[in-house]
């Protein structure tokens, strides 16, 4: 008979359907049924000895609410016995109405030894015990993990006990995960959790993938990349990684229409074992960043949400380098333009910051400018050892890149059509913070601001606290200035400032988007008493009335 090892995930959700995502312990056939008749069923495809199935649910109701199970060959898996947890749900969104996003990312996994947690009580799990307390109550209708979903370098001693038992960890990669099986173990060890494992269940999410899904800065620069692919066990590790993403977080961002007309899906699912089809396939992107598209659109009513691969799609020639591939760029430009007057709210999710403290983008961008030779070979050699051991390799270390976000935003959110508010949703750098820019000339009739919130679950170092704090500080701005007047470089192409942060902690923001009001709430994860985690709010704010 088969199981359910891991899931369900309640992904693609719309008006009218919606998509279910399951791991099983063999091939069979997955039906969702929900209370009100709506329904679905796949059949399970294989990788690398794993069976999957993502299940289409047509039938739903729009600005309703359905119960829903899982079944196996017929026979219910799902709920699980004696669950504590309220049913699993799934909310499709009303055609017109307030749509709350929550965001964040950073959610390391590891399970506390002895009985307490080692980087403070998960975000993650705090919003699940909230939401199972009072099903009927606020809840997020979309939740947006923004990378470093898994830690593929950064195991916990659970996960290096079960390595070790496999092979030898004295020899490359050490303690980080090796191949797709050991990739599945995050996965478990991440979203087996009960109480994330029935969130993830009740609640849309959508996911993209940052450097540690993968190894801390991947695509850092071209020399980062070479010297990488001359190791003996890098190439395992990078497809492995990214056929496991395709998999378990990047087939569940894809509508049922997309999924119908995907030609690398339809292969998977067609083949005996998929395999091979995907690794040909992650080969390719791993050759040419035009070669696969991990980016990806959504609407939700009058709310635009454009998701960006900032790891992936990058150009690391240093005569040329770039965010985003030109490929990318085009498609980008084309989603955020696409119908004018069609949203109210525009979201640009990029797991990366695109405003980061003065300081620190002076410091990357007069790093991007010595590692090009502009201070000649030997400060080239000296700025490489620097980008890689600072990581220096957000967008402002990507100056072209950041300007060309900057025009767009510019245009998107300029004329009588604009949105009433475009907001850039980032993580990445453990901790959290709003900043807002402003352009020389005029600028957009929309309010735009950079929401970062990070991490969900990780620890926040010292180093972190200290050059977030001061890099907004004015003499920081002096000093930043210093390093790029030596660097020649010309002055951004817009100004911003810090309003708000910066926030360290455990925690999650939340947007709600109504008609075109916007308010912005942080919440953080605090441990009580009987030991469940619960979410404080630290800051309210009003983006657009």
């Amino acid at each position: 008979m088969a199981g359910l090892r891991l899931g369900p995930l309640l992904r693609y959700t719309d008006g009218s359907s919606a998509t279910v995502w399951v791991e099983t312990s063999r091939p069979c056939t997955a039906e969702v049924r929900c209370a009100d008749g709506a329904a679905g069923t796949a059949r399970t495809f294989q990788v690398a000895g794993h069976h999957y199935a993502l299940v289409p649910v047509s039938g739903l109701t729009a600005g309703t609410s359905t119960a829903y199970e899982v079944f196996l060959d017929g026979t219910r898996v799902w709920p699980l016995p004696d669950s504590p947890f309220p049913p699993s749900v799934i909310r499709t969104l009303p055609k017109d109405g307030g749509v709350h996003v929550a965001f964040g990312s950073c959610r390391w996994a590891a399970p506390p030894a002895d009985g307490s947690d080692p980087v403070g009580p998960d975000a993650m799990d705090a919003l699940a015990a909230r939401i199972a307390a009072d099903p009927q109550g606020e809840r997020p209708d979309v939740l947006l993990l923004l990378g470093d979903q898994v830690y593929a370098d950064e195991t916990s001693d659970a996960t290096q006990r079960w390595l070790a038992a496999r092979r030898d960890l004295d020899e490359p990669p050490g303690s980080g995960v090796a191949n797709y099986e050991e990739y599945t173990h995050l996965y478990y060890e991440s979203w087996l959790d009960p109480g994330i494992r029935w969130l993830l269940s009740t609640v849309p999410t959508y996911m993209v993938f940052d450097d540690h899904d993968v190894i801390d800065d991947w695509n850092t620069s071209a020399a980062w990349l070479a010297d990488m692919r001359a190791t003996p066990w890098w190439r395992e590790r990078l497809l492995s990684g990214l056929m496991s993403y395709w998999v378990h977080q990047h087939l569940g961002n894809l509508s049922p229409g997309e999924l119908a007309a995907d030609p690398l899906y339809e292969a998977v699912r067609e083949a005996p074992d998929g395999t091979d089809v995907l690794r040909t396939f992650a080969a390719r992107a791993d050759a040419d960043p035009a070669a696969a598209r991990w980016s990806y659109r959504r609407d939700f009513g009058r709310v635009r949400l454009v998701m960006v691969d900032s790891r992936a799609a990058r150009v690391l020639e240093e005569g040329s380098r770039a965010m985003l591939h030109p490929k990318e760029a085009a498609w980008l430009r084309e989603q955020v333009l696409d119908a004018p007057g069609a949203y109210d709210h525009l979201l640009v999710g990029t797991s990366l910051p695109w405003l980061l403290p003065h300081l620190v983008h002076d410091a990357e961008e007069w790093n991007a400018a010595l590692c090009r030779g502009e201070r000649g070979p030997r400060w080239a050699r000296l700025a490489e050892k620097v980008r890689r051991g600072a990581d220096l390799e957000h967008w402002s270390a990507f100056p072209s890149s950041f300007a060309d976000l900057a025009a767009l935003i510019a245009e998107a959110g300029s004329g009588p059509d604009a949105p009433a508010t475009v907001c850039v949703l980032s993580g990445d750098v453990h901790h959290a913070y709003v900043a807002e820019p402003s352009w020389p000339r005029g600028g957009p009739d929309a309010r735009v601001v950079q929401l970062v919130c990070s991490p969900v679950h990780n620890s926040v170092p010292l180093s972190i606290r200290l050059a977030f704090r001061v890099g907004w500080h004015a003499v920081a701005r002096v000093l930043g200035r210093c390093l790029a007047r030596h660097g020649r470089l010309p002055r951004p192409p817009i100004r911003w400032r810090k309003t708000g942060g910066p926030w360290f902690g455990n925690q999650l923001m939340t947007l709600t988007l109504r008609g075109r009001s916007a308010r912005l709430r942080l919440e953080q994860a605090r441990a009580v008493r009987d030991g469940r985690p619960v979410l404080r709010a630290v800051e309210e704010t009003e983006l657009a009335p």
